[in-house]
């Protein structure tokens, strides 16, 4: 694909300066935080960390430039705020602005710092602070802020409102309709997403509510989910953590350090498709509500049917240590194979899929309870892949449709979005999809 917009129109508009951020932002703004903000219940806080905290992982601070965005392959942190945006304006000019300042202020928010320089106590008194405040005094809690482009950024009901049309990706298409799905559109898609993950919930909220006040007029918040407590590790030193069904997840995803599998299957190469995109990844979202009280109710020999692996050590069916590869020639002495046909580690395998691996990072959710007093949570499902039609949706076919879990299990929301690479160090013309306008 060329790497310039073919649209006439767009090339003639020069590009606007990167100014300071304007001031009539902010006083538009104030009544968008409360959309970004209502997703977090009143227990969302629980176990906050404070400034007076030492702990390294909470004080420590991720870099936001490199090869890759951060958020991908960094260590997982313990908490989520994921937030996608709808364009609301066809203005070429006010959407680079826009990512221009998002791209200063998620720098510095990475960092520790206010969203911009004194925002929230050094300014006008009698204009709204740049900064809303709540993360003042908090240490950086290894945030990192991610950003990725929908199918709908590049055209929106055939029209392309920004020139970009030509430099869409042909794998940045939206999912299929997979079976036992009941996908809401209102909670599905969104022309671009910021990915928060903190190990401080407010510190994450933070970040998504000034990047959403300052988008005011350019984008309104589509939807957003809160996570709390990783279902996946990214590293060696992580253990495995627990989703909501209390089995280990994420045991044998990809690794940080694994990196030929994470040139194969996690960054796109030179020549898989636009230039502006290479060095980057796809996110994969999945919204998945569990059965929580139906589950509960299941036997632990069920319960471990459906999983493949024991509930205590992770270990799989017929095996005792949870990071053995799984063997799916094991029986019993009824001839009966442990890990059953239908097991969600057999149809998700590798071994099952001619090879195909993801990268996982998705989070636990629970949002208050449904009309009928059960439990509104499950797991936010987070992947990154090279290509999505190549890797996500041959998985999800598999899974779909024979996977004992889906008795249990029914994803809710669905999105593909495109992140491009990583900012270079010392670039301050670059800022996040300036590749797109070029």
């Amino acid at each position: 694909m060329s790497s310039h917009p073919n649209n006439e129109d767009a090339e003639a508009q020069p590009q606007p300066e990167r100014a300071g951020l304007s001031r009539r932002k902010l006083f538009g703004a104030a009544g968008v935080t409360a959309a970004v903000v209502g997703a977090a219940g009143a227990g969302a806080f629980a176990g906050r960390a404070t400034a007076a905290q030492t702990t390294d992982h909470l004080h420590a601070a991720v870099p936001f430039r490199g090869p890759h965005q951060a958020g991908i392959v960094t260590e997982a942190q313990d908490r989520m705020h994921f937030a996608t945006f709808d364009v609301t304006t066809r203005s070429r000019d006010d959407v680079i602005k826009m990512l221009a300042d998002w791209t200063e202020m998620a720098e510095r928010m990475t960092q520790g710092k206010e969203a911009f320089p004194n925002g929230a106590t050094g300014q006008n008194p009698y204009a709204p602070p740049s900064d809303t405040g709540e993360a003042l005094g908090l240490p950086p809690s290894q945030l990192t802020l991610t950003i990725g482009f929908g199918p709908s950024f590049f055209a929106k009901d055939g029209v392309d409102r920004f020139g970009i049309a030509d430099k869409k990706p042909d794998a940045l298409v939206d999912l299929p309709k997979f079976p036992n799905e009941k996908i809401d559109p209102a909670r599905s898609g969104g022309d671009i997403v910021v990915q928060a993950c903190s190990n401080d919930p407010q510190v994450a909220v933070h970040a998504i509510r000034n990047l959403a006040r300052i988008g005011f007029g350019t984008v309104a918040v589509r939807y957003s989910q809160l996570g709390f407590g990783r279902t996946s590790s990214t590293t060696r030193e992580q253990s495995t953590p627990r989703n909501l069904f209390g089995f280990k997840d994420g045991t044998a995803n990809l690794r940080s350090d694994e990196t030929d599998k994470l040139n194969e299957f996690v960054w796109v190469a030179d020549g898989d498709g636009p230039s502006w995109l290479t060095g980057g990844s796809y996110l994969v979202a999945r919204r998945i509500r569990m059965r929580i009280e139906q589950w509960d109710r299941t036997t632990l020999l069920e319960q471990e049917r459906v999983v493949g692996r024991q509930k205590g050590s992770g270990a799989p069916m017929g095996l005792t240590d949870e990071f053995e590869e799984l063997n799916f020639d094991l029986t019993n002495d009824k001839d009966e194979p442990l890990i059953d046909t239908l097991a969600h580690v057999r149809l998700a395998s590798p071994q099952n899929l001619g090879g195909i691996e993801i990268l996982r990072r998705g989070y636990n959710f629970t949002d208050g309870s449904d009309g009928f007093g059960h439990l509104d949570a499950g797991l936010f499902f987070i992947a990154f892949v090279r290509n999505p039609v190549t890797q996500f949706v041959p998985m999800q076919n598999a899974i779909s449709r024979n996977d004992a879990m889906n008795e249990y299990v029914t994803p809710t929301s669905s999105a593909v979005f495109a992140c491009p690479p990583g900012l270079p160090e010392g670039d301050t013309s670059s800022f996040w999809g300036s590749a797109l306008f070029d």
